[in-house]
């Protein structure tokens, strides 16, 4: 998709369904994944933060590369600046995590789970638009680096037949 079309399915991106579920399983998977490590590095003797800091970085990383073959479809390479943008999105994201924690916290609300689930919707809310609109974007043409992607433009509207009679 070029032109018109692209902009307006970029637009559409964050509210597709399927995209939205695959990065669902693939949040279920990096959670289980990090959790699983979570408990091997307890039983290895690595003590709750370095345990803890050892499985998030394990289900990031799955989270990344699945998120990038099979939630967003990248086909375009290995882009630089891609992870430092990937990193920025969790960080911003587990931030607003945090914020209703604390803010809970703060107002006396202690220990209730509701606070932590409304906390990670917001972190996956957060984490899901970053990804699709800051992290795993389309690469734009640049000719000064030799790229030729989207040299044609296609209009997204049909094109009107000819009115005149004569050939």
């Amino acid at each position: 998709m070029t032109g018109g079309r692209k902009s307006s399915v970029n637009n559409m991106r964050s509210f597709d369904l399927f995209r939205m579920l695959r990065f669902g399983v693939v949040g279920l998977l990096n959670t289980a994944v990090g959790y699983a490590t979570i408990l091997v590095g307890l039983k290895l003797g690595l003590g709750d933060i370095v345990a803890n800091a050892t499985g998030y970085a394990a289900g990031l990383t799955l989270g990344f590369f699945l998120n990038r073959q099979w939630t967003f479809a990248r086909a375009d390479g290995f882009r630089s600046g891609i992870l430092a943008r990937y990193a920025m999105t969790f960080a911003v994201a587990y931030g607003a995590n945090l914020t209703i924690v604390i803010g809970a916290v703060s107002a006396g609300i202690l220990e209730n789970p509701y606070v932590h689930l409304a906390g990670n919707c917001l972190y996956s809310v957060i984490f899901y638009l970053g990804s699709a609109h800051f992290v795993f974007v389309e690469r734009e043409s640049n000719p000064a680096r030799g790229d030729n992607a989207a040299a044609v433009l296609i209009q997204d509207r049909p094109q009107r037949a000819s009115t005149s009679r004569t050939p």
